[in-house]
């Protein structure tokens, strides 16, 4: 009985004699890859490319200049800007934050949806570490004059 009628594996080319070097680059690559697109420069974990703030009339006549940022999405997801932090852990967060900086400010960028018992309790977080507290916010739309 013949088990290899065409003779197949004899046409091969001879396996290569060591190309080792090419994993190690290849994982090299993929970490790279990852450590890129895993990075806060990318998109913030958690929120998405349709986060809303919500319109505030007046907005720009409040603007501040701020020295931290967190976003916070309908879910209750607070992102700073080293990724997901929880309530408890941002208290902390803050402490830390507001004994390397002189005057700080906070910017809250908060989905529209968001709860104002979360937003206030976010921001006497933040007083009690020493932050001025500025909600971010939009001007309205206004309506055009066309015909």
């Amino acid at each position: 009985m013949i088990t290899r009628p065409l003779d197949l594996a004899s046409k091969l080319r001879p396996a290569p004699r060591n190309f080792d070097f090419w994993f190690f680059v290849n994982i090299a690559l993929i970490v790279f890859a990852f450590s890129l697109f895993g990075s806060r420069f990318v998109l913030a974990p958690g929120l998405g490319v349709d986060f809303q703030l919500p319109e505030m009339t007046g907005a720009r006549a409040q603007a501040a200049r701020t020295t931290h940022n967190i976003g916070i999405n309908e879910v209750g997801l607070i992102v700073a800007e080293e990724g997901g932090i929880t309530l408890e852990r941002l208290g902390e967060w803050l402490r830390d934050e507001a004994k390397t900086t002189r005057d700080p400010v906070l910017l809250v960028r908060a989905e529209a949806g968001v709860k104002i018992s979360q937003l206030t309790r976010i921001a006497e977080l933040a007083k009690s570490a020493g932050f001025q507290v500025v909600l971010a916010g939009q001007e309205p739309a206004k309506a055009s004059g066309g015909r």
